[in-house]
C-alpha cells in the first residue's frame, strides 16, 4: 500500500490484455450457487489510477497510473493485470466484480485515505476504485468496507477529525452493500494506536446517532479493546520488511501469519491470508525509493490454497476466537507493486490463484 527505457505497454498492452481477458472470461461461472465456507474479503488498493508523478519528465510515464514504476515495467511485466495497468474505467471494475464474485470473494475492503478537506478526499485518485464500485451495474454481487490507511501523510488526528471522518463514511455505513459484523458496519484501521479512544468513541456516537447499533472497529495488528477496538486482524505480516534484499520462502510468510491468529470472545480475530510479498518494483531509485527488504518469490497457487485452507481450519477449531460471520481477509486483490495479488495477470492469465481460492472456499474446481 502506497502512495534502456521501456515504454508503457499502451495500446499494445490493451489489445493483449483484452484478448487474455476474453479468454479468461470464457471460463464457466462455477461455484456461484455453492455455499461458501467463509465470507471472504480482498483488500483493494487503487494505485492504478490518476496521473503518474513522473508524467511531465519521463516519456514512459505519460499514460502511467500513479504507482507504476520503471522497474515494474522492466523487470516485472508479468504483473500487469489482464485489463492493463489502468483500472479507472467502470467496465474494468465491473469485470473485477464478476471475477471476484465467481471465485468466492464476497467483498472488497477498499484502502481509504484521510485528507483535511472534503475536496481532497473526493479528488484522491486512490479512491477511484471505491467510487467505481459504487457506480457499477453489478455491484450488488458483492459487498464492501473500508481499510482506513492512516499511515504517514494520512493520519487522522484528534477526536474532531474522527468525527468528521465518520460523517464522510456515513453514506457507506448505511449502504445495504456494506459489510456488517453483528449488524454493525465494519471499519478496519491500518495503523491502530493508543490515544484513539476519544476518536473511536466519536465513531460509535456518530453511528448510534444515525440509527446504527454502533461500529465494528478492527485493528490491524495490536489494538487494545479499552481504546475502542472491537476486533483485530492484519493487512499483512512481513518479516524483514526493510532488512535488505534477501530471497526467502513463502512458507515463512505463511508461518508468520499462522502464529498471529488469535482472538477472544471479547475481541474476535479476523484471519488474514497473504497471497505473496515481493516489493522489489518499489525499491530503489527506479522504483518508489523504498528500502530493500525480504521477498518471497516462490509462491504458488497450490501453496496459497493450502494457506487459505489452514485459515478455515483455524476458524473451525476456534469458533470462539473469530467472528460468527466467519470473515476471512485476503491480501490482496491487486497489490501488484508489493507482490500480493490474486487478480489475473499476464503471468497468470487463467487466474490460478482465483481458482485455488474458489476450490477451497466454494468446494468446486475451476477451469484448468
Amino acid at each position: 500500500m502506497k502512495t534502456g527505457s521501456s515504454p508503457l505497454p499502451g495500446r499494445v498492452a490493451m489489445v493483449v490484455g483484452a484478448i487474455g481477458l476474453v479468454a479468461f472470461c470464457g471460463s464457466p461461472s462455477l461455484g456461484q450457487t455453492a455455499r461458501p465456507r467463509a465470507v471472504v474479503g480482498a483488500y483493494y488498493f487503487d494505485g492504478w489510477a490518476g496521473q503518474h508523478r513522473l508524467a511531465e519528465t519521463e516519456a514512459w510515464a505519460k499514460e502511467a497510473p500513479t504507482h507504476l514504476t520503471k522497474r515494474m515495467l522492466d523487470e516485472f511485466p508479468e504483473r500487469e493485470p489482464l485489463w492493463g495497468w489502468r483500472d479507472d474505467r467502470r467496465e474494468v471494475m465491473e469485470r473485477q466484480i464478476d471475477l471476484a464474485a465467481e471465485h468466492g470473494i464476497a467483498f472488497f475492503a477498499f484502502c481509504w485515505y484521510w485528507h483535511p478537506t472534503p475536496e481532497a478526499i473526493r479528488d484522491d485518485p486512490k479512491h477511484t476504485g471505491l467510487n467505481l464500485f459504487l457506480q457499477a451495474k453489478n455491484a450488488d454481487r458483492m459487498k464492501f468496507c473500508l481499510l482506513v490507511a492512516n499511515h504517514a501523510g494520512f493520519l487522522i488526528g484528534g477526536a474532531e477529525n474522527w468525527k468528521r471522518a465518520a460523517e464522510t463514511w456515513m453514506p457507506y455505513w448505511t449502504d445495504k452493500r456494506h459489510v456488517t459484523v453483528d449488524g454493525k458496519p465494519l471499519v478496519i484501521i491500518f495503523n491502530p494506536a493508543d490515544g484513539h479512544r476519544a476518536g473511536l468513541a466519536a465513531l460509535q456516537a456518530a453511528a448510534r446517532k444515525a440509527g446504527l447499533p454502533g461500529v465494528a472497529v478492527a485493528a490491524c495488528g495490536r489494538g487494545d479493546s479499552k481504546e475502542g477496538y472491537t476486533h483485530r486482524t492484519h493487512y499483512n505480516i512481513v518479516p524483514g520488511y526493510a532488512d535488505g534484499s534477501h530471497e526467502r520462502s513463502y512458507a515463512e510468510l505463511v508461518a508468520a501469519h499462522q502464529k498471529a491468529w488469535s482472538g477472544s470472545r471479547e475481541q474476535p480475530y479476523i484471519p488474514e491470508v497473504t497471497a505473496g510479498w515481493d516489493k522489489r518494483p518499489w525499491e530503489g531509485p527506479l522504483g518508489l525509493n523504498q528500502k530493500p527488504g525480504w521477498y518471497f518469490p516462490d509462491r504458488t497457487p497450490a501453496a496459497f490454497g493450502q494457506f487459505v485452507q489452514s485459515a478455515l481450519d483455524w476458524m473451525d477449531r476456534h469458533p470462539d476466537q473469530t467472528t460468527k460471520e466467519r470473515l476471512l481477509l485476503i491480501y490482496a486483490w491487486n497489490e501488484f507493486g508489493e507482490g500480493g495479488y490474486v487478480a489475473p495477470t499476464r503471468g497468470d492469465p487463467r487466474g490460478r490463484y482465483l481458482q485455488a481460492l474458489q476450490s477451497v472456499v466454494l468446494g468446486v474446481q475451476g477451469a484448468r
